[in-house]
């Protein structure tokens, strides 16, 4: 387990640009965290460390679910907040397509239980302050 804090978006962005450096496709980042923790800034860094040569399209997919980012590697970013059965619709949403081809983000992952591939990595989120956040990273197996 690795512990980072960081204490605005910018030190955010960075934070996932070296995560961004672990990463190979057929890898989960599953994010958890309550809303505006954090999720889609952290996801805007690990797009710009893949080669997501726009990076301002990067927003939260909650209302279409999956946005595709094509870069160096392709970042898949899931939005799991809507669905009622979030467990039962990964499949349907594509998922293992996405990781054959890319890395995936999936945003409140929490909602897919024991549902999602393993191994992957688990980032919990908690907000310290207006700006500050604590990120906490574990490999789940």
């Amino acid at each position: 387990m690795e512990v980072f804090e960081t204490f605005n978006t910018d030190e955010t962005v960075d934070l996932g640009r070296r995560l961004a450096e672990r990463l190979k496709p057929g890898d989960l980042i599953a994010l958890v965290g309550e809303l505006g923790s954090g999720k889609t800034v952290l996801t805007r860094g690990v797009a710009m460390g893949l080669g997501v040569a726009d990076v301002r399209l990067v927003s939260s997919p909650t209302y279409v679910l999956v946005q595709e980012y094509p870069g160096d590697v392709p970042v898949y970013h899931v939005d799991l907040y809507r669905l009622a059965d979030a467990a039962g619709e990964l499949a349907e949403l594509g998922l293992a397509e996405m990781l054959e081809e890319g890395v995936v983000l999936i945003e409140w992952a929490d909602r897919a239980g024991d549902a999602l591939p393993r191994p992957h990595w688990r980032v919990s989120i908690l907000a310290t302050g207006s700006e500050s956040r604590r990120f906490t990273l574990e490999r789940a197996t």
